[in-house]
């Protein structure tokens, strides 16, 4: 019984390690396909596999091993037939692209630019003379106004608090002395 159970578990190991190695492959040939770089940490998260697991397999190790073989040029070989040009012709006409796009959004940038700098200068000129001195002139009067309106805001609040304390407190004395009053005024007078 014993060995049934233990010949099982040695099974199922082996099964699931062939299963691992199998997406390994796959992986690698996916790799390969797409000309990436062969790489411990991406092999494991395609493969679905530990990184552990690709380290201590032998079997794995090799695959891999062959693989960066496979990847490598070969010596004497010249690299412009190399799998890795039509990444990078792709990526420089895209920089290029992108180029283009900036070149233009800052020529549209700049005619704005000279557009609104034009009409700060056509009202600049539709001022007359002196009016631009006359205008920051009455504006500091202004704020100089705002400033006395201010203070004189607050001491109206000042003195409208004041009222009110002086008011209640008088209210307060007139009920305490109509309250002083009541005994005198309930009472019938006495006769003579």
């Amino acid at each position: 019984m014993r060995t049934s159970r233990t010949d099982a578990a040695v099974r199922a190991r082996r099964q699931a390690t062939q299963e691992m190695l199998e997406r390994l492959q796959a992986a690698l040939a996916a790799a390969a396909r797409g000309h990436r770089p062969v790489t411990v940490a991406a092999l494991a998260r395609t493969a679905r596999v530990s990184r552990t697991f690709l380290y201590q397999n032998q079997q794995a190790r090799d695959l891999i091993e062959q693989a960066n073989r496979a990847s490598r040029p070969h010596p004497g070989v010249s690299n412009s037939g190399s799998r890795a040009q039509p990444a990078w012709k792709e990526r420089a006409l895209n920089a290029e692209d992108a180029l283009a796009q900036a070149q233009r959004e800052i020529r549209t940038q700049r005619t704005r630019i000279a557009e609104l700098l034009g009409k700060i200068r056509d009202l600049e000129h539709d001022l007359p003379e002196g009016s631009l001195q006359r205008i920051v002139t009455e504006n500091t009067t202004l704020k100089q106004h705002v400033r006395q309106l201010t203070q004189d805001n607050q001491q109206l609040q000042e003195r409208l608090t004041s009222a009110r304390q002086n008011n209640r407190f008088m209210d307060k004395r007139i009920a305490d002395l109509e309250a002083q009053l009541v005994p005198y005024l309930t009472t019938a007078p006495p006769r003579p």
